[in-house]
């Protein structure tokens, strides 16, 4: 089997509160030789559609609304006939880019199943209401989409955001997982829960 985790980069812009930021994004490919899930489909479709390579993509996972991590998970669902899913309570930020195109709700507990890797939901609010962890136990691996980075939690300085949640979330869900899971981040470079998770209490005074 090739590496069940691969990373496309794309870059493009994150837009919110009417400001624009120049941001490169992490894609995520999860599964084996014949079926993968891709995480984020950002910005671009061409690179993301290449690493798939022709394999079967069972979904195409949105971790969170925001615009740089949806921009094209409708082309991407339809080019690929995959369902995009994606938690209900990010809606609002989802219409904000795709106000006619829908996708299929997911929910905390809920599991996928590729190329023999479970990956379950895990629900962390606070960068966006909506934020969801997808954990894949079997990889020692957690794909966090913007809640947990190196070196501290997702930005919770816009609309739709709240530091002491994304704070509860990363200590209540992602804090109980091993300290060795790798945490693969929606933009830079992978850490782990143990490295990061030591500096809660700094995280904690830092919003005090």
């Amino acid at each position: 089997m090739s590496n069940p985790i691969e990373r496309v980069v794309t870059h493009g812009t994150f837009e919110l509160d009417g400001g624009s930021w120049e941001v490169d994004n992490n894609i995520w490919v999860v599964g084996d030789d014949s079926e993968v899930v891709v995480f984020d489909a950002a910005h671009d479709a061409g690179p993301i559609v290449m690493s798939v390579g022709g394999r079967h993509v069972v979904a195409v996972v949105c971790t969170h609304g925001h615009n740089d991590h949806v921009t094209v998970a409708p082309e991407l669902g339809k080019a690929l006939d995959a369902p995009v899913l994606m938690h209900s309570a990010d809606e609002v930020l989802w219409r904000m880019t795709h106000p006619e195109k829908d996708f299929r709700a997911v929910s905390d507990g809920d599991s996928l199943r590729v190329g023999g890797i479970e990956l379950r939901a895990l629900h962390t609010p606070g960068h966006s209401p909506g934020s969801v962890c997808w954990h894949a136990p079997d990889l020692n691996a957690v794909f966090s989409g913007d809640t947990l980075f190196q070196g501290g939690p997702g930005a919770t300085g816009r609309s739709y955001s709240d530091f002491p949640t994304i704070l509860e979330s990363i200590s209540g869900r992602l804090g109980k997982l091993p300290g060795e899971t790798i945490v693969y981040t929606g933009h830079g470079d992978t850490t782990t829960v143990g490295d990061e998770i030591v500096h809660y209490d700094e995280w904690v005074a830092r919003g005090s």
